[in-house]
């Protein structure tokens, strides 16, 4: 192989990354104060195995059942790790708080990064919402393990708000605190990880046999077609496989982020993939009443797998740990959402722009970003106390906001052919077979996203993912028509007067 990024390149001596900055039109106004490993461990955790897999579990067991599951993991895992190897690649010749739009600006234009941004800011708001929420599920049901606690749509609601109140504190702290966290919940997340794995395989009597794990196919979608349904099931992978983009946007406070970002990116991903598997692997596994475990009283079909195989000392145990660990996931996809509300608002793309850009002068955190961040986090999962499928459709927006703005960036990079500039950290010849590899599976999937998931088509089994990225696209563009002529990156405008108005918002 080649001089490539995952070899040669990560012993390059590290870069001036304020003069870098400052070469990309931005004064550096963010604490640089996180570290390579913390700069892994946000993706990682906005990731979360033990979010993303636990709380979409239900949702592998009836589209598709454990084969689609258990191969749906390892084959999406390949494909995503394409997608994040070129992004990562576009990532070290960029690295701004912006990530995504900025570079889609700098490579395809202003409307490029307009859209990409818009799609980004909701994949981001979105994965705020429905990992919070999860943990407000996973919350009720051990509440429900313990005490007897009934959840109600009310009452999962109010945890949800709490959690994210939660969240916003912590991020109010700085990024020092943050860095902190996210390197506890690497740990976390894969002794947690190994402690389920080891008392699902350990504890119970009796055991799904491999066939079943790996061959078993259910569809209770009310779909006819089973290669329709399987495909149906690879959501649970991509929307745990969502949220990497976190270290390109956490690249303004990371040490020598041409390198460490892109770095942490891929190593995001792999990790996850190889935990993700054997968390998967674990549950399947130690399934002792298929029916049942689909119909949990406790709303959440993972803890009825821990309650059949461990009882309810155990399972509340280990909910616990899986608690924990959603709670640090979305602690860090606060502070990415917020850093891409500050970026995109840096080069005046949302309505109120001058607020959500002002970072504090104690803490160098953009305080009103992450307070706007969690608020609309509460607004999009506002439905869920009058629709159980609200859950779904929260997800489904994640997954469609950001999942083609990974791609955007991508496809230009690869349209610049030459043009391109690439970072310290890059690919080399496998360049591009790897890049469109990756454009073509969140092609793939950006379409199948949009299909309906269950049959008969009712107001409550709508996907609701095609509207809600209509809605976003529609209001990008009438948007545009009001805010195109103040808003643009420093590629137009980069000039000691605009920076110095940028610089005025430090509070």
């Amino acid at each position: 192989m080649s001089r490539t990024a995952w070899s040669a390149q990560d012993q390059a001596p590290p870069r001036d990354e304020e003069q870098r900055l400052r070469e990309l039109g931005y004064q550096p106004v963010l604490a640089r104060r996180m570290g390579g490993f913390g700069n892994f461990a946000i993706s990682f955790s906005v990731i979360s195995i033990l979010s993303g897999c636990m709380t979409l579990y239900g949702f592998g067991l009836s589209t598709g059942g454990p084969a689609v599951m258990m191969w749906g993991w390892a084959g999406v895992g390949l494909f995503v790790l394409c997608v994040g190897l070129a992004l990562a690649e576009v990532t070290s010749a960029y690295p701004t708080s912006g990530a995504l739009y900025y570079m889609a600006d700098r490579l395809g234009g202003r409307r490029w990064g307009w859209y990409t941004g818009w799609l980004n800011l909701l994949g981001l708001l979105g994965a705020i919402a429905g990992i919070d929420y999860g943990a407000a599920l996973f919350t009720g049901a051990f509440l429900n393990l313990r005490f007897g606690f009934a959840p109600t749509p009310g009452s999962t609601f109010v945890i949800f708000l709490c959690i994210l109140l939660l969240h916003a504190t912590l991020n109010l702290f700085g990024v020092r605190l943050v860095s902190v966290l996210n390197s506890i919940s690497v740990w976390w997340h894969l002794a947690g990880v190994a402690v389920i794995v080891g008392a699902l395989a350990i504890v119970p009597d009796h055991h799904q046999s491999p066939s079943f794990v790996f061959t078993e196919f259910v569809n209770d979608t009310g779909w006819a077609n089973p290669f329709y349904v399987a495909a149906i099931g690879l959501l649970l992978a991509q929307y745990t496989f969502s949220g990497y983009d976190a270290s390109a946007h956490l690249s303004e406070e990371t040490s020598n982020a041409s390198v460490t970002a892109a770095r942490g990116i891929v190593r995001a991903i792999w990790v996850s993939w190889l935990a993700g598997f054997v968390l998967l692997a674990g549950l399947t596994f130690a399934i002792q009443d298929y029916a049942g475990t689909q119909q949990s009283a406790t709303g959440v079909p993972p803890a009825q797998i821990l309650l059949d195989a461990l009882g309810t000392a155990g399972a509340s145990a280990l909910l616990l740990v899986v608690i924990v660990a959603q709670l640090f996931c979305g602690n860090a996809e606060v502070a990415a959402a917020s850093r891409m509300v500050f970026a995109f608002s840096r080069d005046n793309a949302l309505p109120g722009s001058s607020l959500w850009r002002r970072v504090s002068s104690r803490t160098q955190t953009p305080v009103p970003a992450v307070w706007l961040s969690v608020s609309v986090a509460a607004l999009l999962a506002l439905p869920s106390l009058y629709s159980a499928t609200a859950y779904g459709a929260v997800t489904a927006i994640n997954v469609i906001g950001i999942t083609p703005a990974y791609a955007i960036p991508v496809y230009l990079r690869l349209r610049a052919g030459k043009r391109f500039q690439p970072g310290p950290w890059q690919l080399g010849r496998w360049s591009k077979p790897i890049g469109w590899t990756a454009v073509s599976w969140v092609a793939f999937v950006t379409v199948l996203f949009c299909l309906p998931q269950s049959s008969p088509l009712t107001v409550n089994s709508m996907n609701y993912a095609s509207i809600a990225l209509a809605v976003v696209l529609v209001l990008a563009s009438v948007w545009w028509y009001v805010a195109r002529r103040s808003y643009s990156t420093p590629a137009a405008y980069g000039n000691a007067r605009e920076q110095a108005e940028i610089a005025e918002g430090i509070v």
